[in-house]
């Protein structure tokens, strides 16, 4: 049940944790009552950095507004763009070559693993360990090298087009691949000794932020945060795309609900993004990466929603269609916002250290939640 939030008594402090404050991961402001180290309640307050991306998105075509939400969840920009471009072929009915479709997941899958790892990352800083972050951003310099090969940036791609990818793939793609690949699984390894069996890691994970599968489905949350509650909810599961079906992969759930669970279901997928990878490597069909369209595109008036899993949880993206070259509406489903909401929720009664160890495991990234 979402409860309501609590108000001050006599001898409670208010405190303001950001804007700007390192273990917000960027500008988000929460208004913290506490009484002595005693979180009471956690009111986050969005805006400091919306620029209206759904509006701007309807003065765009339906080519340009694909790239406008690379902004959004930055550290899933890759499958950002596949949700909008599955939208427009969904409502074109394009459909796109197998190959196409190989290399979406490719990509998608890269990009989850460089989320996880930044993630993995910085959450060993917002509880005291620093090492972590260099061996993270290591092996994710590989990650954006290689995408940089093929797309030719390393952040915000702009590399989904309606009908598949801009591109082809980098003659050296599949050989830097299966270098990075016999690489990183040694790192996994280290990872693990180095920080999910550190008996003080898990004591500052252990049993904190709990949320029941009951109520992380109430606040709407979603990803990895409600796979640790133990609900079933990996859209490339549930509502498969561009070819999730005909690969082998596991769903990982936990059903500790706490922190340490949500962090064990993020270590846990990085595992699964490889085995994604490897059955896809070597297995890429020949033919097109694009399929032919219209050089202006003028889906038919209806609305129309599609949904994918980033990194952070479920990304629905709904148009509104009334024929002509630009949308009549957008609404974008961010995973963020609705984790975020559950905060108060998870944090209420625990420690003013734990807010931090709980926030960083809800893997915040703030334009996707402040749109």
């Amino acid at each position: 049940m979402i409860e309501e939030v609590g108000t001050t008594t006599e001898g409670d402090l208010i405190i303001n944790v950001g804007p700007q404050h390192p273990s917000t991961h960027g500008v988000l402001h929460l208004v913290i009552t506490l009484n002595g180290e005693t979180v009471k309640n956690v009111e986050p307050r969005l805006g400091y950095i919306h620029r209206s991306i759904e509006k701007m998105c309807e003065s765009l075509t339906y080519r340009q507004f694909i790239y406008v939400t690379s902004r959004m969840d930055y550290l899933s920009s890759h499958i950002n763009n596949q949700a909008c471009a599955l939208v427009v072929e969904k409502a074109l009915k394009i459909e796109v070559p197998e190959r196409a479709q190989a290399i979406r997941v490719l990509m998608a899958e890269l990009t989850r693993m460089a989320s996880h790892l930044l993630w993995w990352g910085a959450l060993g800083m917002d509880v005291g360990a620093f090492t972590p972050f260099f061996h993270a951003f290591r092996e994710r310099e590989l990650i954006n090298d290689i995408m940089e090969e093929t797309c030719g940036t390393r952040l915000t791609m702009n590399y989904m087009v309606p009908g598949g990818v801009m591109a082809d793939l980098h003659p050296d793609f599949q050989k830097k691949v299966k270098e990075f690949i016999t690489m990183f699984k040694s790192k996994i390894d280290e990872y693990d000794t180095l920080v999910t069996g550190n008996i003080i890691f898990q004591n500052r994970m252990k049993g904190v932020g709990y949320i029941s599968g009951e109520d992380a489905l109430s606040y709407g949350c979603t990803g990895p945060v409600l796979r640790a509650s133990g609900v079933k909810c990996d859209i490339r599961k549930l509502a498969p795309y561009d070819g999730y079906d005909k690969l082998q992969f596991e769903e990982v759930i936990e059903t500790g609900g706490d922190s340490y669970a949500r962090y064990l279901v993020r270590m846990r997928e990085l595992k699964q993004s490889l085995s994604i990878i490897e059955q896809l490597l070597d297995n890429i069909p020949e033919g097109d990466f694009q399929a032919k369209t219209k050089a202006v595109l003028k889906p038919p008036k209806g609305e129309f929603y599609t949904r994918v899993e980033t990194a952070r949880g479920e990304l629905g993206v709904y148009v509104i269609s009334e024929g002509g070259l630009t949308p009549y509406r957008i609404k974008f489903r961010s995973p963020g916002f609705s984790n975020l909401s559950a905060l108060h929720h998870m944090t209420k009664g625990s420690k003013i250290g734990d807010l931090v160890a709980t926030m960083g495991t809800l893997d915040l990234v703030i334009p996707d939640i402040d749109r």
